[in-house]
């Protein structure tokens, strides 16, 4: 499992010219899968996420987590993130879990973060083509693998 996580003042999904998923302040989390992660424990990756201290105090200092400033927390499925680029000029994505298999993770995932951070979570559409609209707060982008 893999993720890209974008500290935001604001990010929204669009599918089909209709705003599927919006937050304001919080994070917008990229998540992508591999076969292997069909047995990983989904609940330490999103502890994770909700922990990370990646949010200012009031000294400036990033001592925060996604918990403390009650921020949203927009999940979007993607796969490309397994996308790799050492031959040739074409991305291979065959470490990426399959199509079924991924769903699956992804759905589960957004189960257990409506679960365990209630009423704070979007998502988008797995699947679809989705234009991802964000405005990236520091910029503070961080990149996060569990296996």
């Amino acid at each position: 499992m893999r993720f890209l996580i974008q500290r935001v003042l604001k990010a929204s999904v669009t599918v089909d010219e209709q705003v599927i998923g919006k937050i304001d302040h919080g994070v917008l989390l990229l998540v992508g899968f591999q076969a292997q992660d069909e047995t990983i424990d989904l609940k330490r990756p999103l502890e994770k996420v909700l922990g990370l201290r990646i949010f200012e105090d009031d000294s400036g200092k990033m001592n925060r987590s996604l918990r403390e400033v009650d921020g949203g927390l927009l999940i979007v499925s993607q796969f490309t993130l397994y996308g790799n680029c050492a031959k040739g000029a074409r991305p291979s994505f065959t470490d990426a879990a399959p199509g079924p298999l991924a769903k699956t993770l992804y759905e589960k995932f957004i189960t257990l973060a409506e679960t365990v951070y209630i009423d704070r979570i979007q998502q988008g559409q797995f699947g679809a083509h989705m234009h991802v609209e964000l405005i990236n707060d520091g910029p503070v982008t961080l990149s996060l693998d569990f296996s």
